[in-house]
């Protein structure tokens, strides 16, 4: 690789987690962190009019989910690499963010280990996953009929869940994701009908029984 340094954004509301990462990479010869961001506003906005090479995107932000900041970074930035950064080991964003565009995925359990060794390979324009990843990733593509039935789910489809399985009320998720009443209320009927099911009770035992809230 040549001197030129690979240059970073980190997006994460929590300002302990942002040092930790800053720590790490602040060892590193060839990647610098050139801007930092609390929320998707700002990382969309830095990823607009950066020179960035790769973009550190915390899935959870308080203003809007990481799959939706992704879109619109990819949309406005298709060259920037933006490594995705969950809580979670293994959780069913991490297919749906590299299917939206992100060059790899990474708990934060992982990252003092693997975080330079990801940035490096998607600055490179490779993708970086996990080995669990690619199990899951194999898993899905050699038995696609045996989706599991959130699987069927489109991406807003699947927040809606996850925020209602948190005990959230349609009310709360149209105010978190600056969305109409109604149009909560129509992802909550369309999601329920997929997976066949009647009330929220049902939807919430299923997504604690599948992991897919805490």
């Amino acid at each position: 690789m040549d001197h030129k340094k690979i240059k970073v954004i980190i997006a994460d509301d929590h300002a302990i987690l942002r040092q930790g990462l800053l720590q790490i990479l602040s060892e590193t010869e060839d990647i610098i962190v050139i801007s930092e961001a609390t929320n998707a506003s700002e990382a969309i906005k830095l990823a607009y009019k950066s020179e960035a090479d790769v973009m550190l995107l915390d899935i959870s932000l308080p203003d809007r989910n990481g799959i939706d900041a992704l879109k619109m970074i990819k949309r406005d930035n298709p060259m920037l690499a933006v490594l995705m950064l969950s809580m979670h080991r293994e959780d069913q964003y991490a297919i749906r963010s590299l299917k939206a565009g992100a060059s790899g995925y990474l708990s934060k359990q992982s990252a003092s280990s693997d975080l330079v060794t990801a940035i490096r390979t998607i600055a490179k324009g490779k993708k970086f996953i996990t080995p669990e990843l690619a199990e899951a990733l194999a898993n899905q593509v050699s038995s696609p009929s045996d989706k599991l039935p959130h699987e069927t789910l489109s991406d807003r489809e699947f927040q809606t869940m996850i925020m209602i399985a948190s005990g959230l009320s349609v009310s709360d998720i149209a105010l978190k994701l600056s969305l109409s009443v109604k149009t909560i209320s129509m992802y909550r009927a369309r999601l329920l009908e997929k997976m066949q099911m009647k009330h929220n009770a049902e939807l919430t035992h299923y997504a604690i029984k599948n992991e897919l809230v805490d």
